[in-house]
């Protein structure tokens, strides 16, 4: 034991003087970090990580250096972590495989080796939250890879389907048991029913028409060969060759964690799956994806990848530029960007109120701190009734109240699971802002979005989805059967709580191809503006747009087989300019709204120099409400 310390801590003494440019090379070799072996990896990642911080001090640039291949990752030998992660289930403790915590200038890059693949593949062994990032600073991944063995989406290929039942083939990967005539599906942490499915066709991966999410034969079954069950289960839809990806809605952990971080750049990353968010960023500064794909690994039999979207960040600032990225097979969105509303529950004093995180998986975590700008904004009609600034926030629990808090609360209560805040403003509240009608917007905490040069193809509900004050640039993107609505800007404080008001947005030499196949929500049209406003009639300001600027669509090519392409409600300034919309036969249209723009509440609009290849009447085509 002794001589083989003495032998790892010389080659660590070479490796440390091997590289130059000011930069310290480690190699994961040195420290029992090897690919292939089946073994667990996590005591020897978690070495490394201490051994460079401790060397280097976030003060030296450091690289780990890790060969190319598969590393596995179990359950029972992962780090505990206590991470309440936005938009996912907050089932803690958490299990986590891979946790970069407190590193600055620091990158963790594989490099190819004879075994042919370029990237370093975690492989999830169980229910586990695969990479975490947290507080850390100047931080790099590139050419990393998450996968999970077994998936907690079942895949089935319809085999027949004649009066009333539908017999299907089970995937070769997936756990099975027919407990009193339910499937039950299961891996080493994990067990459930399949409840709902997304059909894909077969030969093209598409998502079959206006199917959206379909209920699954997965009770009162019989297994009738090897893999092969027979279900009553009536759907016409499913012809044999369909492909269904059967699941549940739980969504505990994304493949990629980024929390409380500034200046990250992911490059060339992948995640083949993961049960919940491919990516999941929150209040974090400045993020960079650069070839970062969550998409069907090279010779898989997989139709799916994510549980949910493929990146999402909540609560972030600074710029967010994701390019070059390639996103398919998902549960949901490509991308989705917002901010977070608390609901106003209790006014304490003229300057001091409680606000409530709403929705059940999105709490726990830093919304905000000193001086930092809100606004408040009435949830019945989405207007912005005044702003203010934050003099002091707090957890508002048990913990609080028994004066058990951090002093350093304000880096670390987000992992307190706090629910409630007491925010102390610096200017008096409106009287009437404690009757629980009111959301807050933390304006501090909102990002510039740059959007080009990805594809996005074969998802279920929508494409991309921005709410954001700051700049948002959407260009050069495919948006290939993204089976709901291509882009969404959004803005909710009564159901997602997710914020807020786009104020200038420019959509411009993107390719739409047959959007709007299924129904899901917000689906209005290819491009869809639509805020939650549940009293549209008494607003009297508009939610987005505003100062001249807007939403600005030009020089697209939309290639559609229905009539929608925009909807908007609540808009100030619309601009559909030098595009070119082609009719196609590729399926037979079915949308409710037969308008091209249907627009509610939308002022300055200019729609002019576009070419309709079935023409372009605007008595017809243009149907303005309110």
């Amino acid at each position: 034991m002794k001589k083989a310390r003495i032998l790892f801590g010389m080659a660590l003494m070479f490796t440390l003087f091997s590289c130059g440019n000011g930069t310290k090379c480690y190699y994961g070799s040195d420290f029992g970090i090897v690919p292939g072996t089946g073994e667990d990896m996590t005591q020897e990642f978690a070495l490394a990580f201490e051994t460079i911080k401790a060397e280097c001090k976030g003060e030296i640039p450091a690289e780990l250096l890790i060969d190319s291949g598969e590393y596995d990752f179990y359950p029972d030998s992962a780090l505990v972590r206590e991470y309440y992660v936005s938009n996912h289930d907050q089932d803690n403790p958490k299990r986590v495989a891979i946790a970069l915590e407190g590193m600055k200038n620091f990158t963790l890059k594989s490099r190819p080796t004879h075994s042919g693949s370029e990237y370093a593949n975690f492989m999830m062994n169980g229910r586990m939250l695969p990479v975490a990032m947290v507080d850390c600073e100047n931080c790099t991944l590139k050419g990393i890879a998450v996968d999970t063995r077994v998936p907690q989406i079942t895949q089935v290929e319809v085999l027949e389907n004649a009066g009333g039942y539908i017999t299907y083939r089970i995937a070769p990967y997936v756990n099975y048991r027919i407990d009193n005539g339910r499937l039950v599906v299961y891996g080493s942490n994990w067990e459930f029913v399949p409840c709902w499915g997304i059909a894909f066709e077969g030969d093209t991966k598409h998502i079959i028409y206006t199917t959206s999410d379909i209920g699954v034969g997965t009770s009162g079954v019989e297994e009738i060969a090897p893999r092969v069950i027979r279900a009553p289960w009536n759907d016409v839809r499913l012809v044999p060759g369909s492909v269904i990806a059967m699941r549940s809605y739980a969504r505990p952990t994304p493949g990629i964690f980024l929390s409380q971080n500034k200046n990250t750049l992911l490059k060339n990353c992948d995640v083949y799956y993961a049960e919940g968010m491919g990516l999941l960023a929150q209040v974090c500064e400045n993020i960079t994806l650069d070839g970062f794909n969550v998409k069907l690994e090279e010779g898989s039999d997989r139709y799916f990848t994510t549980q949910a979207d493929a990146t999402h960040f909540s609560g972030c600032k600074g710029k967010i530029t994701s390019v070059n990225g390639f996103y398919e097979g998902m549960m949901d969105d490509a991308i989705n960007v917002h901010g977070t509303y608390l609901r106003v529950v209790e006014r304490i004093d003229d300057n001091t109120l409680v606000g409530r995180y709403m929705h059940g998986q999105a709490y726990g975590f830093y919304w905000g701190g000193a001086g930092d700008s809100v606004q408040f904004v009435q949830s019945s009609t989405m207007e912005v009734v005044g702003g203010n600034e934050v003099e002091e926030i707090k957890p508002y629990n048990k913990e609080i109240a028994d004066g058990c808090m951090s002093p350093d609360f304000e880096l670390n209560f987000q992992l307190d699971g706090t629910k409630e805040f007491i925010i102390r403003f610096k200017k008096p509240l409106p009287v009437d802002i404690a009757n629980g009608l009111y959301g807050i917007e933390n304006l501090e905490w909102t990002p510039e979005v740059y959007f080009a040069g990805n594809t996005i193809r074969n998802n279920r509900a929508r494409g991309a989805l921005f709410s954001t004050p700051k700049k948002t640039l959407v260009e050069n993107n495919l948006f290939d059967h993204t089976s709901g609505t291509a882009i969404l800007l959004c803005g909710d404080c009564n159901g997602w709580f997710e914020t807020g008001a786009c104020r200038d947005v420019v959509i411009r030499n993107n390719r739409f191809v047959n959007a709007l196949t299924s129904m899901f929500q917000f689906t209005n049209g290819i491009i869809s503006i639509y805020p939650e406003i549940p009293d549209l009639a008494s607003q009297t300001k508009y939610f987005h747009g505003g100062d001249g600027k807007g939403v600005v669509i030009e020089n697209n090519v939309f290639e559609t087989f229905d009539a929608p392409i925009v909807y908007a409600k609540s808009l100030d300034g619309l601009v559909f300019r030098g595009n070119k919309v082609v009719q196609n036969n590729d399926f037979a249209p079915f949308h409710w709204n037969k308008h091209r723009f249907l627009l509610e509440k939308v002022t300055n609009v200019t729609i002019e120099d576009n070419e309709f290849s079935n023409g372009f009447d605007e008595q017809k085509d243009v149907m303005y409400r309110y």
